[in-house]
């Protein structure tokens, strides 16, 4: 199945509801372009579960999932507060 959109002055386009259903997509969710021999691709940008983090190498999955959790919650409160005050 394929449906286009038209691409703003600013270069930004509009994601079809039912995909962003389908893909669970939100305000504020970061998607990835990447360029491929087809043509563009769109993907959702999917967490990390603490990969990367300064924590000891001996943290339990479920620790760095804790961590990763809290992170994103804080990221998304500070992001939507920097939204209102726009």
């Amino acid at each position: 199945m394929s449906e286009s959109t038209r691409v703003t002055e600013k270069g930004q386009a509009t994601i079809p509801k039912h995909l962003r259903e389908k893909y669970d997509l939100e305000p504020g969710d970061e998607v990835v372009w990447v360029d491929s021999d087809e043509g563009i691709v769109v993907k959702k940008r999917t967490r990390t579960g603490g990969r990367g983090m300064l924590v000891p190498d001996d943290t339990s999955e479920g620790k760095r999932e804790e961590i990763a959790e809290e992170l994103e919650r804080r990221v998304r409160k500070r992001r939507d507060h920097n939204y209102e005050e726009a």
